[in-house]
C-alpha cells in the first residue's frame, strides 16, 4: 500500500518544517528560502478497509523521499512555494519490486489576508491555493509499490493562526479536487466491472492543527493532521490496493526549525509522525529532515550591515 504512504507522506505532504503553505509563517518581500529534504516512512501493519492486519508477502513497506522545497516572498503578505520530490519504494518480503522516480511537482500561492493585534496576541487569517501534477510518467496502477497516484490536484485551503507572545496555535482545512487518471489496461474491477481505462478519483478533505513555541525564526510544535477521501471503496480481502480506494488517515507528530547561531540564514529542520488511525492505509512511522538557506534579495540586510560599520 504505497498510497498508504504516499498520500500521507506527500499529499500531506511534504509538510516538513520549513516555511510551508500549511503554517502561519511568511517570508519577507524579495526573500527566497530553499533547501533539500530527506524523508523515510515505513509500515508493516495496515488497515484493509477497517480490518487491521499485516501481510507476509509484503513484510515492511518503506518509502524514501528526496525533495527540494522553496518559498519566495513576493510581498510580506504574499508568498509563492514549490516542492519536487524523488520517491523510492521497497518491500522487505515477497516478489513485488519497488519503483523509483520523480513524483509530483507542487506549487502554492499563500496570502495573508488579515492580521490584527489583540493585546499581546495576534490573529492572522490566510487563503491558500495549490496545484500539483505528475512530473514524470510513472504508473499509479502498481500499489503498494507505485510512487504516486498520478492525478492532478487542486488545493483550496483556509487557515487561522494565533500567536500569544512566543506561543502559537494554527488550524487549517483544505478541499482537494482530484482529476481522473488513466491506466495501462482497458478494463478493471472495483465493486463492479469497468470497461474503460479511465478511473474517477475521489476528492478529499485535509485538516491540520499545530501548536507550540515560535521565536526569531525558530519553532518547535506538536502537529495533528487528517486526510479523508470523500468517496471510494475498501480494499477487498487479500487484494492489492487500487488508486480510487477510500484512503483515510490521522497522524500526530512533532516538528522543529532551528537557525544556526553562527549563520542565521542557514536552518536545520525536522519532523516525525506516526499514523494513529486509518482506513486502507498503512500504520506508518515517518521521519524527515533537511537544511534550508535564506537568500535576501531585498538589500535590507546589506544596508543594515553598512550602517553598522559607520
Amino acid at each position: 500500500m504505497r498510497k498508504i504512504l504516499l498520500l500521507i507522506a506527500v499529499v500531506c505532504a511534504l509538510n516538513a518544517s520549513a516555511q510551508t503553505e500549511i503554517d502561519g509563517i511568511m517570508m519577507e518581500k524579495n526573500v527566497f528560502c530553499v533547501g533539500p529534504m530527506y524523508g523515510y516512512s515505513s509500515w508493516k501493519n495496515y488497515w484493509e478497509g477497517t480490518l487491521k492486519r499485516d501481510n507476509e508477502n509484503l513484510g515492511t513497506v518503506s518509502t524514501s523521499m528526496f525533495s527540494v522545497m522553496g518559498n519566495y516572498g513576493v510581498t510580506r503578505n504574499l508568498n509563492l512555494l514549490f516542492g519536487l520530490p524523488y520517491v523510492k519504494t521497497k518491500a522487505s518480503a515477497g516478489q513485488l519490486k519497488g519503483l523509483k522516480g520523480i513524483q509530483d511537482f507542487s506549487f502554492w500561492i499563500k496570502w495573508k489576508a488579515y492580521s490584527k493585534k489583540f493585546g499581546n496576541g495576534r490573529l492572522s487569517l490566510f487563503a491558500i491555493g495549490g496545484y500539483s501534477m505528475p512530473a514524470s510518467s510513472y504508473t499509479a496502477d502498481f500499489l503498494p509499490m507505485s510512487i504516486g497516484l498520478e492525478s492532478k490536484n487542486l488545493f483550496i485551503r483556509g487557515m487561522a493562526d494565533f500567536q500569544l507572545d512566543r506561543w502559537f496555535a494554527t488550524f487549517s482545512g483544505a478541499y482537494v479536487r482530484r482529476s481522473n487518471i488513466k491506466l495501462d489496461r482497458d478494463a478493471y474491477y472495483t465493486t463492479e466491472m469497468h470497461y474503460t481505462n479511465e478511473v474517477k478519483m475521489p476528492d478529499a478533505l485535509s485538516f491540520n492543527f499545530r501548536a507550540g513555541y515560535r521565536d526569531k525564526g525558530a519553532f518547535a510544535e506538536v502537529v495533528a493532521d487528517n486526510w479523508t477521501t470523500l468517496d471510494g471503496f475498501d480494499i477487498t480481502r487479500n487484494n492489492m490496493p487500487f488508486p480510487s480506494n477510500k484512503m483515510n488517515a490521522t497522524r500526530i507528530g512533532l516538528s522543529f526549525k532551528y537557525p544556526m547561531p553562527f549563520h542565521p540564514a542557514l536552518s536545520v529542520v525536522g519532523n516525525g509522525f506516526v499514523t494513529v488511525a486509518g482506513r486502507n492505509m498503512g500504520q506508518a512511522t515517518s521521519f524527515a529532515g533537511g537544511f534550508f538557506y535564506v537568500f535576501d534579495f531585498s538589500g535590507k540586510q546589506k544596508k543594515e550591515t553598512n550602517k553598522s560599520k559607520k
